[in-house]
């Protein structure tokens, strides 16, 4: 399509190509670097659990838990952040974080001297690091991207994240067989040095935060205020939450489920997910396009069934090594269409509609919910999965994560086309 023909068809002109600011691409290539380096701890940290430490599946699930369990703490975060006015620091200082506290492990490995302790303690902290980056990265972001391109930016981030469940989970599960899972999550660790020094050399110009009589708790009622009462807000957060505490169900015992159910390797496993996410680098890619043809509404909405569904299909694997893998990278092909499908149109209406002196408690208050619903998720993916097996568990989970599609289909989100639409 021309350029003429995109404006016309969204209302708007369109934006310089975001490939040629330096600035945009300096962040995109800390996002990138970062992804690459998460997909190998998300192998690896429950790995360790499992093969060292023979974690049972409630240990399991209680690791994923505390992962995201920092993030109820993203309403008082939130609130804080929109106070600062560096956020750039707020960045670079999670990522920081992170870094040290996951270097923690491949030393204690050394001495052999890992613990499910340590194990549970670093996954606490760097789950509020990454609460920290997430409430910081939303005022960021708007500095760096117009916004006439927020689906487009969204778009190439997606693509990097993608790319990473492509090759993360392969490098991850070799580099586990190789050197062992500890020692994997030293890449994790340099990823996010990595990640801050891009980040530092990023000139952006960061205006103060507005003057305010309210205090913190005054600015998170306020948060949860925007967040419940704005029709578009309040849809997106009852679809996403809805979807994540199912498919966290899943995502809980997913690895548990490819090592002792269906014996597969650490390499198998990486091999199996790589390929599925083959599906996510295509969902971004086609995103705006599909947006553009039927609506920026309908294209979540459709994400919001393909994400969850397919995921009831892995209580079906079965048959030789090959078609265990075959079947799992299937079922990841298609759920990693959806969920790019729906996050990439999702994140950019979210943030047309957040105003510019809130999007740090927004996020946070979005947050706390949509993610703090994640914990309770894998907690109840553990129970169920030692009570009826981890094969109806995840049958469960997949069927009930479509149910996540009513709260757009009852919403004004349905007729939503362009960002401009939701002015009206």
């Amino acid at each position: 399509m021309t350029a003429a023909g995109t404006a016309s068809a969204t209302g708007v002109v369109p934006p310089p190509a975001l490939h040629r600011d330096r600035r945009f691409r300096t962040f995109w290539a800390g996002e990138t670097v970062s992804q690459f380096g998460d997909r190998v701890s998300e192998l690896a940290l429950p790995l360790i659990a499992v093969s060292l430490l023979t974690a049972t599946p409630v240990q399991v699930s209680i690791l994923t838990a505390l992962i995201w369990l920092p993030n109820l703490l993203g309403l008082f975060l939130g609130a804080w952040v929109d106070q600062r006015t560096h956020k750039r620091r707020l960045l670079i200082i999670a990522d920081l974080v992170r870094a040290a506290v996951l270097l923690s492990l491949p030393v204690a490995y050394l001495f052999d001297a890992i613990t499910l302790a340590q194990l549970y303690l670093v996954a606490l902290l760097t789950g509020l690091g990454a609460v920290l980056f997430a409430m910081a990265r939303q005022a960021f972001f708007v500095a760096l991207v117009p916004r006439s391109a927020y689906v487009d930016a969204n778009s190439k981030l997606s693509m990097s994240r993608s790319l990473s469940f492509i090759a993360g989970p392969a490098v991850g599960g070799g580099l586990v067989q190789a050197l062992s899972a500890p020692v994997a999550i030293f890449v994790d660790a340099v990823s996010f040095l990595a990640s801050a020094l891009l980040l530092r050399r990023i000139p952006v110009t960061e205006p103060p935060p507005p003057p305010r009589d309210t205090s913190t708790l005054g600015l998170v009622r306020e948060g949860l205020v925007l967040v419940l009462r704005h029709p578009v807000l309040r849809a997106a957060l009852g679809c996403t939450s809805t979807v994540n505490f199912f498919t966290f169900i899943a995502g809980a015992l997913l690895v548990l489920y490819a090592s002792r159910d269906l014996d597969l390797s650490a390499g198998a496993i990486g091999v199996a997910l790589g390929f599925g996410a083959l599906g996510g680098l295509a969902g971004a890619g086609l995103a705006p396009r599909i947006s553009r043809s039927i609506g920026l509404g309908r294209t979540a909405m459709i994400g919001a069934v393909l994400f969850p569904a397919p995921l009831a299909l892995t209580a079906l694997v079965t048959g030789p090594t090959w078609t265990k893998v075959a079947m799992l990278a299937a079922i990841e092909l298609v759920s990693s269409i959806g969920v790019m499908l729906m996050d990439v149109n999702l994140n950019a209406l979210l943030t047309a509609v957040t105003p510019d002196e809130a999007r740090g408690r927004r996020a946070g208050a979005y947050s706390a919910v949509n993610y703090g619903i994640r914990p309770v998720g894998a907690l109840v993916g553990g129970a169920l999965g030692t009570t009826i097996g981890l094969r109806p568990t995840l049958a469960i989970a997949g069927l009930g994560g479509v149910l996540a599609v009513l709260w757009l289909i009852a919403s004004p989100v349905r007729h939503i086309r362009t960002l401009d639409d939701q002015t009206a």
